[in-house]
């Protein structure tokens, strides 16, 4: 019988590597998509567009994005993982330094898919190659780092962004973000060390992903895992996507910069999904990931109020929210999946990311015909979805978490699923 694969443990020299490779990689993935949130109200009086079209830089990135991470797991499967990070990352920042020189909106909006595109060889591969070379029990403290390393990059793209704009204009600042996504890229491809655990598959298989795919879609936990990506990111997304819009108009008329100062909650983000990647480790998934959601919901509630520190108290509490959120869930899903977890990780982000780029375009519909409170809504309802999903998941993990003394031999519930609890 073939030995075990042997896992990086944490503390190691191997393992800081990766966890700063990866970060790289979270870093540069998000700085380049989300880059176009704040300029959104920009980007509207540029083209003359309304904030609901204006929302198609972002949805069409992301939604692009979705479909690219399921295919991109399994080309990964074929071509390595290591290598088809490093080439995406360095596509999609050529792609973003084009951008600014393009006059037509449409055209505008053909690059950033194009962009979403390329960028789907990260995310998925990233949390796959994770749960093949960490340690299972450093593997949530793993993926809390890439975890961190994406809110940086969702500050960096929102927040650097802003004071470019203000200083040198959008076209600048764009492609400056662009800039910084391949010094990124360079640091990833000195850091990461080769895959050590991957099989390779040669050649494209239909069928064996098609399998893969189902295979994981009949999961008695999975499925419940990628809707409450789906929910929580259509949620956050929401909130981003329409913050601008309120506070650049009257009472608040807040600058490029100003509003862009406000994603420096991203940085609690950072914190809070290394935190609850830890704990998580130590006191089981279900409870932590529960807890993430209400404080999200509790998040949206006091978006509601009039006052700015309310506001921003709000988007702060939500931001922390989601990253423990995400963080439990993108780390569950390399835990639950016994075998394909590039299929698995791919699946995940492909309801995640289809969440962000679907609710977060019906977002400006609400925004439209009701205002900040039927935005907050919104957001309300879909983290009540996730939720629900959450906590089934929780009561499925303590069901074979009792189980499990019984039935030793059954790893489908009382395998992984104990671990939740």
């Amino acid at each position: 019988m073939p030995s075990e694969p042997v896992g990086i443990s944490p503390g190691s020299a191997a393992f800081r590597r990766i966890s700063i490779a990866l970060f790289l990689a979270g870093y540069a993935t998000f700085s380049l998509i989300y880059c176009v949130q704040p300029l959104l109200p920009e980007l509207a009086n540029h083209f003359g567009v309304g904030p609901a079209e204006s929302s198609l830089a972002l949805s069409l990135t992301t939604g692009l994005l979705a479909f690219a991470i399921l295919l991109a797991g399994a080309v990964s499967e074929a071509t390595g993982r290591k290598q088809l990070m490093l080439v995406s990352m360095c596509v999609a920042s050529i792609l973003n330094v084009i951008a600014p020189f393009l006059s037509d909106w449409h055209a505008f909006l053909v690059l950033r898919a194009l962009e979403g595109l390329v960028l789907g060889g990260v995310p998925a591969v990233a949390m796959a190659y994770l749960a093949e070379e960490i340690d299972p029990k450093g593997l949530g403290m793993a993926m809390g780092i890439y975890i961190s390393g994406t809110a940086i990059g969702g500050l960096s793209g929102r927040v650097v962004i802003g004071f470019l704009t203000d200083l040198f204009g959008w076209h600048t600042a764009l492609g400056a973000m662009g800039a910084l996504g391949l010094l990124a890229a360079l640091g990833f491809a000195v850091l990461l060390p080769a895959s050590q655990n991957f099989v390779r598959r040669p050649g494209f298989q239909v069928r064996y992903h098609l399998r893969a795919w189902g295979g994981h879609l009949k999961h008695p936990g999975l499925p419940f895992v990628f809707l409450i990506g789906a929910f929580a990111m259509g949620c956050f997304v929401t909130v981003f996507n329409y913050v601008g819009f309120r506070l650049s108009d009257a009472p608040y008329g807040l600058s490029q910069s100003q509003i862009g100062l406000i994603f420096v909650v991203y940085l609690c983000g950072s914190v809070m999904s290394s935190i609850a990647g830890a704990l998580s480790d130590k006191l089981g998934r279900g409870p932590v990931l529960v807890v993430g959601i209400l404080l999200a919901g509790l998040g949206v509630a006091l978006t509601m109020l009039e006052s700015l520190g309310g506001i921003i108290g709000g988007i702060v509490v939500l931001t922390s929210g989601f990253f423990v959120a995400h963080s439990i869930a993108s780390g569950w899903v390399g835990r639950l999946a016994e075998t394909s977890k590039g299929h698995a990780s791919s699946l995940y982000l492909l309801a995640y990311y289809l969440g962000a780029s679907t609710m977060g375009s019906i977002g400006g519909w609400f925004w439209s015909h009701g205002g900040w409170n039927a935005v907050a809504g919104f957001a309300g309802a879909l983290l009540v979805g996730a939720l629900l999903c959450g906590i089934y998941l929780w009561r499925l993990a303590s069901k074979a978490a009792q189980a499990a003394p019984k039935e030793k031999g059954n790893a489908s519930l009382s395998g992984e699923l104990v671990d939740a609890t």
